[in-house]
C-alpha cells in the first residue's frame, strides 16, 4: 500500500490517541505474547527506521511476534530506483534482525503495480519480461534459505474482479503471472508462494476472480502455494460476510491461506465504543483464521499506531493497530489474548 510521510502519521495517531488516553495506563496483557498462544505464523509489518531507533518498538516486536514483513523495504523502487543500482540497506536490517531473533520472514513484494522505480515503466514488452525475471531472480536470490514466503504477485485485480491495468498487464498479458510463479520457483525452491491481494476477504466479484485464477493456475502446474488476504478494514463498513467460507474454498484448492496485512481503522477520533467494534473484527479475522487448518499465517500491517499508514492514506481514520502510540494494548489485542 502507498505510504506518507512519517510525521504526518505520527501526529494524526497522537490526536487519536489522545481521544482514548483511558487506554494509556491499561495493563501488559497477561495471557502471554501472541507467538506463543498459537500455532500460526502471528506477524507485523516492520519499519527499518524504528526497529534500528526505538528501542521500546523494538522490544514489544520481539516479544510479541514471530514473523516479520518490510514495510517498505523491499519493494522495487526501494531496492532498484534505478536500473543497476541497488540498495538492500533497509531489507538487510530486517532480514538480519529476523535471524539474530529467530523470527521467520515475509517477502514483500515482487511484482506490484505500485511503489515501481520510474524507469520500469519506460521499457518495451521484451525489456520489462527480462527486468521482471532479473528482479525476482535478484531478490528471492540475495534472501535465498532466509525467508519463509514471498508475496510474488499483488494486487493484481481490480475490485469488480477484472484484471488491473498495470504496466505488467498491458505490455505483457495474462501469463506474466504464472512466469512470475515460475522464476520465483527456480530462484528459491524452498519459499512458499503466495499471490495476494485487498479486498478479498469476504465472498465477493475480486475474491472469485482471485479463486478461478489460482484454481487456474493449480491446473496448469505453476508452483503457488498459497494466497494472501490481507483484511485492511474499517468499521464503518461491515466485516466481510462470508469470511471463513471464502478461506475454505482456497484451502480446499491445496493451498495455504495467510492473512498478510491486517488492520481495522476506525472513525477518528476513537472512543470505547469503537475500539470494542474494532476488537470484535480482529477476533472475528482470528478466529476465522484458526477455523482452518491451512490458514498458516496472522499477520498486521504494523502493531503499534505509532507507526501507521492508516491515517495518511484516508483522512479522518486511524488507530488500526493492536497497541497504543504508546505501546499499550488496546481491547483488539486482549480480545485475541484473554
Amino acid at each position: 500500500m502507498l505510504r506518507t510521510s512519517q510525521v504526518r502519521r505520527v501526529l494524526v495517531a497522537m490526536t487519536a490517541f489522545a481521544s482514548v488516553a483511558a487506554w494509556q495506563a491499561a495493563p501488559a496483557a497477561a495471557a502471554g505474547p501472541l507467538k506463543d498462544i498459537t500455532n500460526r505464523y502471528v506477524g507485523s509489518a516492520v519499519a527499518a527506521n524504528p526497529l534500528a531507533s526505538q528501542a521500546d518498538y523494538r522490544s514489544v516486536l520481539t516479544r510479541e511476534f514471530d514473523n516479520v514483513t518490510p514495510e517498505n523495504e523491499m519493494k522495487w523502487a526501494v531496492v532498484e530506483p534505478n536500473r543497476g543500482q541497488y540498495n538492500w540497506s533497509g531489507a538487510d536490517a530486517i532480514v538480519n534482525y529476523a535471524q539474530q531473533n529467530g523470527k521467520s520472514v515475509r517477502g514483500h513484494t515482487l511484482v506490484w503495480h505500485s511503489q515501481l522505480p520510474g524507469w520500469v515503466n519506460n521499457l518495451s514488452a521484451a525489456e520489462l519480461r527480462t527486468a521482471m525475471q532479473r528482479h525476482i531472480t535478484t531478490a528471492m536470490g540475495r534472501y535465498k534459505g532466509k525467508i519463509r514466503a514471498w508475496d510474488v504477485v499483488n494486487e493484481m485485480f481490480n475490485d469488480n474482479g477484472t484484471r488491473r491495468q498495470s504496466v505488467f498487464q498491458q505490455k505483457l498479458g495474462d501469463g506474466y503471472v504464472a512466469d512470475a510463479f515460475r522464476w520465483a520457483r527456480a530462484a528459491d525452491p524452498a519459499a512458499k508462494l503466495y499471490i495476494n491481494d485487498y479486498n478479498t476477504e469476504g465472498l465477493n466479484a475480486k475474491s472469485d476472480a482471485l479463486y478461478n485464477l489460482v484454481r487456474t493456475l493449480k491446473q496448469q502446474g505453476v508452483p503457488i502455494d498459497g494466497v494472501g488476504i490481507q483484511a485492511h478494514l474499517a468499521t464503518q463498513y461491515g466485516f466481510p460476510g462470508g469470511y471463513q467460507a471464502n478461506i475454505d474454498r482456497f484451502a480446499a484448492l491445496g493451498l495455504d491461506v495467510a492473512i498478510t496485512e491486517a488492520d481495522v481503522r476506525v472513525q477518528l477520533p476513537a472512543d470505547a465504543a469503537k475500539l470494542n467494534t474494532q476488537a470484535s473484527y480482529f477476533k472475528q479475522l482470528w478466529d476465522g483464521c484458526h477455523a482452518v487448518a491451512r490458514c498458516v499465517e496472522f499477520t498486521t500491517w504494523g502493531f503499534t499506531d505509532r507507526h501507521s499508514w492508516v491515517p495518511g492514506t484516508f483522512p479522518g481514520e486511524g488507530a488500526a493497530c493492536l497497541f497504543d502510540t504508546n505501546l499499550q494494548p488496546k481491547p483488539a489485542y486482549t480480545r485475541i489474548n484473554p
